[in-house]
C-alpha cells in the first residue's frame, strides 16, 4: 500500500466520521447514519470517476465500505465524546477535505489531464460528497454558503501545482497540498474570513 492509498483511506474515515456526526445530530438510526457517512466519503470520488470515464473506485474493492463501517463503530463506541464535541464535525471535515483533494488530483493527473482539469477534479473529489451529505440531512450545502470551502480546495490545487513545477518529491507535495487546505479552512473559520455574499435586489 503506497502513501496515496493511506491518504485515501484516512480521508474516507475522516469524511465518514463527519457525515455520521451530523446524522447523529439529526437523530438518524445506525443504518441511516452509515448511508450518510458512506455518501459523504464516496460521493465526490464517484462523480470524479464518472467524469473521468472510469469505474467508480468503491466498486472495485469493498475496503471503502469497511472503512465507513469502522467510522460508524467508532462513533457508536466513542459517541459520548465525539458527538458532544462541537468541533468534531469541523475537524474531521477539514481533514477529509484536504486529503480527498490530493487523492482527486493524483488520480486525474495520472489519467493525463491538464492541470486546470486536475484542480477541478480535486475540488469535486473534496467537496461534492459534502454537498450530497448536506442535501440528505436537509441542510443548505456548505459549499454554497459564504464559508471558504471549495476555494480552499482550489488553493490546495494551486499549491500542488507549484510543488509539481518545482519538482518537489510526490510525498511532500501531497502533504503540503493537503495541509494548505486544512490550514486555510481552520484560519478562515478562526478569523471569520469568508467569500462576499451576492446581494439580490432590495425588497420593497
Amino acid at each position: 500500500m503506497n502513501f496515496i492509498h493511506l491518504i485515501d483511506y484516512a480521508g474516507t474515515f475522516a469524511f465518514a466520521i463527519s457525515g455520521i456526526r451530523l446524522a447523529s445530530a439529526k437523530k438518524f438510526d445506525w443504518f441511516g447514519a452509515y448511508v450518510v457517512g458512506l455518501v459523504t466519503a464516496i460521493g465526490g470520488g464517484t462523480i470524479r470517476d464518472l467524469l473521468l470515464n472510469v469505474t467508480p473506485f468503491w466498486m472495485l474493492q469493498p475496503s471503502y465500505l469497511i472503512v465507513t463501517a469502522l467510522a460508524l463503530f467508532s462513533v457508536i463506541v466513542l459517541g459520548k465524546y465525539l458527538i458532544k464535541l462541537n468541533n468534531t464535525f469541523f475537524i474531521f471535515d477539514a481533514i477529509g477535505l484536504g486529503l480527498f483533494v490530493v487523492v482527486g488530483i493524483e488520480k486525474s493527473l495520472s489519467a493525463g489531464f491538464p492541470f486546470w482539469v486536475v484542480i477541478m477534479m480535486g475540488t469535486i473529489t473534496g467537496s461534492a460528497g459534502g454537498v450530497i451529505r448536506d442535501i440528505l440531512i436537509n441542510e443548505v450545502p456548505l459549499i454554497f454558503r459564504k464559508d471558504i470551502y471549495a476555494l480552499a480546495c482550489v488553493i490546495g490545487g494551486l499549491v500542488f501545482y507549484a510543488c509539481f513545477q518545482l519538482e518537489v518529491s510526490p510525498t511532500i507535495t501531497q502533504i503540503v497540498s493537503a495541509s494548505s487546505i486544512i490550514i486555510t479552512r481552520i484560519l478562515a473559520v478562526k478569523y471569520h474570513i469568508s467569500v462576499p455574499v451576492l446581494k439580490g435586489s432590495d425588497e420593497d
